[in-house]
């Protein structure tokens, strides 16, 4: 693969090594964080958030995460699970109003040999798809194209989650709540 240029990516690099008080697991520790727009939450819920994901492969790529720390899906509880679905229906329905995707892939990787790089924490990742999104970049210089800065994507997907009923929205720096 040929190396891209992409300086912001250095802050999430170094972002644990430079804060001692982060837990392993990034995805524990943002929630409690009050920085939602920093660390990318654009919707939470009682027991789920929605967060960008930070190496996207389309614009719009999100995950969908349980708040409870668990990497076995048969760990959460009905109500977790329940809340887990019903956000991950606002996240369809942001999407759509925010990007206009022609469709979507959703999924989880579960276990190691599934390829995900946070295993020990459940995610649904949730990626808008576009007819004809695949170009000759991928496919013959192994080279993705984002067309979109994560910055410009957070304030889009936070506007279509701020519109939805029942949405409570504290500030635009901050996720936007579902109780």
């Amino acid at each position: 693969m040929e190396q891209v240029f992409a300086p912001w990516r250095i802050e999430w690099i170094k972002r644990d090594k430079e804060n001692p008080d982060v837990d392993d697991c990034v995805f524990c520790t943002f929630p409690d964080q009050d920085d939602d727009r920093e660390n990318r939450i654009v919707a939470r819920s009682e027991h789920t958030f929605v967060l960008l994901n930070n190496y996207p492969y389309n614009p719009g790529h999100v995950m969908v995460i349980p708040r409870h720390h668990t990497g076995d899906y048969t760990d959460l509880t009905d109500e977790e699970l329940l809340d887990h679905a019903r956000l991950k229906q606002r996240t369809f329905d942001a999407l759509e109003s925010a990007l206009q995707p022609d469709g979507f892939n959703a999924g989880l990787n579960l276990g190691e040999g599934a390829g995900g790089s946070i295993g020990e924490h459940l995610h649904t990742h949730v990626v808008p798809r576009w007819q004809g999104d695949t170009n000759f970049m991928p496919v013959i210089s192994d080279t993705t194209v984002i067309v979109e800065a994560l910055a410009e994507t957070y304030t889009h997907l936070h506007e279509a989650f701020a519109s939805q009923e029942g949405a409570t929205v504290p500030d635009s720096d901050r996720a936007v709540v579902f109780e």
